[in-house]
């Protein structure tokens, strides 16, 4: 099997529930918890070595899924006690947990080959390497059925409970008043964000799963208005980034993952600046356009207001403007 092929199907396979539920998680402000769960992560995979002596695949995903739920559990505890933001309850969590992790890595692990590089650095390049065996049968790249079960998962829940989450998204108060539950349907989210930041680690690790996370997501928030466009836009431009970014990274012989994510800030970038409606570019466009028609409308008034005598000169008197700029203004009404 091509490992071009699988190095890529595999940055897809981690794309499209990234992008589906940072979607979702840009427009509720919470795209962050990601980032969170994947540093809080730390303590259970430290903890998951020291009950079964092994840092297998398995142990390791457990452990990271557990203090990932964990993590949401501990955020959401906070902030319903309204004494806490939301920001700031994300990050009170995962740097506790996380340092939590960094100590017992210091305190137990030092004969161990147990550091960060387990949580934080996967190598998306050892995607091909690693197969799934079951009964001596090779199944193929053990990250496409990982994330591959992750991806059907998170595809389902957006299909199944799309007005949920759209109702519960931009307008909690009528989603308890139409019988829904917002708090259900945020537990259920977080526990898939919870699910997708884990299941990535072993393929591509936690740092590019947060970059898919957040930069696709918030790419589609400025080019498009609707939910169902945003979540197309934002998988398209995930999937995009992914190829070009592995293309470059051959290219120029340079790290698969770091490039991958260099793409997406760039793509974000792009949109931030040239977007058609939310851009810098559009909006710098539009506002001169509004200041043009204000200076147009103010020299017309002026223009009744003086009557026959309307010369630059008394129009740069009455509006308290330089004489070349009402000049200038009158050229284009004129």
């Amino acid at each position: 099997m091509s490992v071009d092929l699988v190095i890529v199907v595999t940055a897809i396979l981690v794309v499209v529930p990234c992008a589906l539920l940072g979607s979702v998680l840009v427009l509720r402000q919470s795209v962050m918890v990601g980032d969170a769960i994947s540093h809080a992560a730390l303590p259970g995979i430290v903890l998951a070595f020291f009950l079964t002596g092994s840092l297998g695949p398995l142990t390791a995903v457990a452990g990271a899924a557990v203090f990932g739920l964990l993590t949401v559990v501990l955020v959401d505890l906070l902030q319903r006690g309204g004494r806490v933001r939301g920001d700031a309850a994300i990050g009170i969590v995962f740097t506790g947990l996380f340092a939590l992790g960094v100590l017992l890595i210091a305190r137990y692990g030092g004969n161990v080959h147990l550091d960060l590089e387990h949580v934080l650095f996967g190598e998306i390049a050892f995607a091909p390497l690693v197969t799934l065996e079951i009964g001596g049968v090779d199944l193929g790249p053990r990250s496409w059925w990982t994330m591959g079960v992750v991806t059907v998962a998170v595809v389902a829940f957006v299909l199944l409970l799309y007005k949920e989450l759209k109702v519960t998204t931009f307008d909690p108060g009528l989603a308890t008043v139409l019988g829904l539950s917002p708090v259900l349907v945020h537990q259920l989210l977080m526990a898939l964000v919870s699910v997708t930041v884990v299941g990535a680690f072993d393929s591509v690790g936690a740092i590019l799963v947060v970059a898919f996370l957040a930069g696709p997501a918030a790419t589609a928030y400025l080019l498009v208005d609707r939910l169902s466009a945003m979540l197309a836009t934002a998988v398209g431009s995930g999937a995009v980034s992914a190829a070009v970014g592995y293309l470059l990274a051959r290219v120029w012989d340079l790290s698969i993952a770091g490039m991958m994510a260099g793409v997406v800030g760039v793509v974000f970038l792009t949109a931030l600046l040239l977007g058609p409606r939310h851009g810098l570019v559009a909006a710098a466009l539009a506002d001169r356009r509004r200041r043009t028609l204000l200076r147009e409308q103010l020299v017309r008034h002026a223009r009744k207001s003086v009557g026959e005598g309307a010369t630059p000169d008394r129009l740069a008197e009455r509006l308290h403007w330089p004489v070349a700029e009402v000049e200038r203004v009158v050229a284009r009404i004129s």
